[in-house]
């Protein structure tokens, strides 16, 4: 399948992105999830400026990683093969079963937990524990999504 240069250029592009930023993001969950991430740690935010940061720079890159994925690269990669301009929610299932993404309904939830990270942790150490601690067990299916994208675009020699 040709595609015009401007989107192989793109794709080009979001692959070396979204190669980094998958990176980073697994190189600082190993570093903040070195031990549990518990209500106590959370707590200590206010008090640890070195923790806070670490947390600060996985919540970001956690939700980085998840909007050039599904905001960027996904609806370049289904456009390059074919697929017209869809709802998001109608992506995710086309990239479901094309098995680039593990679940449309698991995507979702890593959004709401993304937000959640984001909107609720200052004022709840026990929900930022528990976002955080589900949002280190969710790093392998967006670093996987991240994979069966760059997989998709090199197989079809797009890259």
């Amino acid at each position: 399948m040709t595609i015009p240069e401007s989107t192989r250029q793109r794709l080009r592009f979001l692959t070396r992105v979204v190669s980094k930023e998958a990176k980073h993001l697994t190189e600082t969950n190993e570093r903040l999830f070195a031990t549990a991430f518990t209500a106590e740690r959370a707590a200590a935010l206010q008090h640890d400026p070195d923790l806070a940061e670490r947390v600060d720079a996985f919540v970001s890159r956690f939700g980085r990683l998840q909007d050039t994925l599904g905001d960027k690269l996904l609806p370049t990669l289904l456009s390059a093969l074919g697929e017209t301009p869809a709802p998001k929610i109608d992506m995710l299932d086309r990239a479901e079963r094309l098995g680039l993404i593990a679940s449309s309904e698991q995507w979702m939830q890593l959004r709401r937990l993304r937000n959640q990270m984001i909107h609720e942790y200052v004022e709840d150490p026990k929900v930022l524990a528990d976002a955080l601690e589900a949002a280190h067990a969710a790093v392998a299916a967006l670093v996987g999504a991240s994979q069966a994208m760059t997989d998709e675009i090199a197989r079809r020699r797009w890259s």
